[in-house]
């Protein structure tokens, strides 16, 4: 608030006019305090925290309307059927690597250190020895938001400036009260239609797997079916088989969580195609048809089974 004008009348009264020059001090002093509360003021201006961002706008859509979704830079979704799965829909896959390709390094690909963020020029490096660019590091990612909260907490720690894909990240996980008891969110991110040869069939087939990495994160009934079945379903032959699949694809073999994570959705909800060839797994066909109706039939009950028995019936 502006300081209030001094009231002229009381300084013409108490200043007759053989007390000119004791009037002309306080004159003066009234002038020097009025500069000194307008600094005041300018300071509080400047130092005033500042007004909070607008709220990320984010809607409730189920799996075919975010499917025929066209963003023009970045929408986001809470999935309809559990809405602690967000959907970060991007328009390029240069913003979806620019939010999530450190946090991807970090969290879960070979030979990328776990305890701490790598600088751009590591991750660059760290991208090409791959054989990727940032676009194609991933062509959609999936992380559980304790994952995401530990990644900026290194980041902190090391005092890495996050780009300001990386700051809206946070800013989106905030929002939706990160670091409360009981916080849970699966956070997975797809491409546009049309982004670097990403056609309808290939963008459903990203959705869909994902989607059941944001079960895993979300829903602690179906992360323990999950770690149930790598564990104690899985033979040691099929163990052997998925970890050397997925560590050909660059996950760290050595994250039996990641690993069975990943299992469950290549094996259930990502369709034979340019994403998944079963053969490289060297499971016969009928072998691999079994794993999959053991792991239909344990599934707890969910939107998640509902849309696998939904997916055979089909058949």
């Amino acid at each position: 608030m502006l300081p209030r004008d001094l009231d002229d009348d009381t300084i013409r009264t108490a200043a007759p006019p053989r007390r000119r020059v004791a009037g002309g001090h306080i004159v003066l002093a009234a002038a020097a305090l009025a500069a000194i509360l307008a600094v005041g003021a300018a300071a509080w201006w400047w130092t005033r925290p500042a007004p909070p961002a607008p709220l990320i706008n984010i809607r409730s859509a189920d799996e075919a309307t975010i499917l025929a979704n066209r963003p023009a830079d970045l929408d986001i979704f809470r999935f309809a059927l559990n809405p602690q799965i967000l959907v970060l829909d991007f328009a390029s896959l240069k913003r979806q690597g620019a939010t999530f390709n450190r946090a991807a390094a970090m969290i879960e690909k070979l030979g990328a250190p776990r305890d701490r963020v790598l600088t751009d020029g590591e991750l660059d490096q760290a991208i090409r020895a791959h054989g990727d660019t940032p676009e194609t590091y991933y062509y959609g990612h999936d992380y559980s938001a304790v994952e995401l909260a530990r990644f900026f907490a290194a980041a902190d720690r090391q005092a890495v400036v996050l780009t300001a894909d990386e700051t809206f990240l946070r800013r989106l996980l905030e929002q939706e009260g990160a670091g409360t008891p009981g916080f849970k969110r699966g956070v997975i991110s797809i491409p546009a239609q049309g982004t670097a040869g990403v056609d309808r069939t290939a963008r459903a087939t990203i959705l869909h797997h994902e989607l059941s990495h944001g079960e895993f994160f979300s829903n602690p009934r179906y992360e323990a079916w999950t770690l149930e079945f790598w564990n104690n379903v899985l033979d040691g032959a099929g163990r052997v088989a998925f970890t050397k699949m997925l560590a050909g694809e660059g996950y760290d073999p050595l994250l039996g969580e990641l690993l069975a994570n990943e299992t469950q959705a290549y094996l259930m909800f990502t369709p034979e195609g340019a994403f998944f060839d079963p053969k490289v797994l060297g499971i016969e066909p009928e072998a691999l048809d079994a794993l999959r109706t053991r792991f239909r039939l344990g599934m707890p009950r969910g939107w998640l089974r509902d849309v696998a028995m939904d997916e055979v019936a089909r058949k």
